[in-house]
This record gives structure tokens, C-alpha cells and sequence, in this order.
């Protein structure tokens, strides 16, 4: 294993995203991921493209923005060394549900759909542990999205923001769902 290749085996082994891996499955990884250079406001991907890649950040800031409905992009969020994004590309066959934007030059690790599908068929203990990883994430995220929904909906004093009929939420989800 090359000096950088160990280096990036010793950053994995801090993340959440990799935790309970062994150091084995950490370098195996690490040999699959690829480099990623951004310049400050290059576009990495726009939302509604389609994915096969999730991110790791190793330097520098990204800016993840969403559309609303006025036209207006809304900053999501701000993601530093460490952070990861995308992930769920991995895991589901839709469009990107944001814009990722370089705020400052920026340094990825990128690791693509057919690198965990091979990660499965070498070492399936890896790919089990990287899928309950994603799931506690997402979990995690939903939860703080969860606050954020019923701060805003206090401060508009609107007890009823989330209840809906339960077949306008797959429209919602998918403006092309009938029902």
C-alpha cells in the first residue's frame, strides 16, 4: 500500500461512513476511490442529473443548493473536509436532489456505484457494514430535517404543515406519479 493510499486508509477509518470497517476493507477501498480537483464555483453536479457517485471531501468547501419553486436557489448546506455527499446515489436510481458547488478550490474523493457493487462480490462483511452506514446516515439526516421542518413551522405558527392525504406525498415525490 503507497504512502497515500495509507493516508487515505487512516482518514476512512475517522469517518462514520466507514465505521466497523477492518483496516483490510478500509485500504481495499481506498484503492478504489479516484481524486477529484474543483476550482472555487465549479459546478460539481446540478440537481436533476442522474448520479453514480458519492464524495468524500479531503480539502476545501462545497455548497449544496436546492431550487425552489420561485426559481430561487436555496443554500442547503456547507460541507468541509471529512464531510461526504451523494450517497444517496449509491442506493436509489433517481435524480440528484441538489446542486454541489466548489465555494473554495476543493479536493474529492469520489467512489462510484460499480466500486461498492464490486466491493459486494470481494467482501460482502464490507458491503454490509457500508449500506448500515448509509442507512444510519440518511436516518440522522432525516431526524435533523425533521427539527428544521418543525422550528420553521413554529416560527410560522402552522401546526398542519406536514399532514397531507397520504397519496399527494408520492406526488410530492414525483410530480409524474398519478393517483
Amino acid at each position: 500500500m503507497s504512502g497515500e493510499q495509507q493516508a487515505i486508509t487512516a482518514s476512512l477509518s475517522r469517518m462514520s461512513f466507514f465505521g466497523g470497517l477492518e483496516e483490510v476493507a478500509l485500504g481495499r477501498i481506498a484503492g478504489m476511490l479516484r481524486e477529484r480537483r474543483l476550482d472555487r464555483g465549479e459546478v460539481l453536479f446540478r440537481e436533476g442529473e442522474f448520479g453514480r457517485s458519492m464524495y468524500i471531501i479531503q480539502s476545501g468547501t462545497v455548497v449544496m443548493t436546492r431550487a425552489g419553486d420561485s426559481g430561487l436557489n436555496v443554500r442547503m448546506v456547507r460541507l468541509g473536509p471529512g464531510d461526504f455527499f451523494g450517497e444517496m446515489a449509491l442506493i436509489e436510481v433517481q435524480p440528484r436532489s441538489m446542486t454541489v458547488t466548489a465555494e473554495t478550490p476543493a479536493v474529492l474523493l469520489e467512489l462510484t456505484n460499480m466500486d461498492l457493487l464490486r466491493l459486494y462480490q470481494e467482501d460482502l462483511p464490507a458491503y454490509a457494514m457500508i449500506m448500515q452506514n448509509i442507512s444510519r446516515e440518511l436516518c440522522r439526516r432525516l431526524r435533523r430535517a425533521d427539527i428544521r421542518i418543525v422550528e420553521f413551522a413554529d416560527e410560522m405558527g402552522d401546526e398542519v404543515t406536514q399532514i397531507r392525504p397520504a397519496g399527494d406525498l408520492a406526488k410530492v415525490l414525483d410530480p409524474k406519479a398519478t393517483g
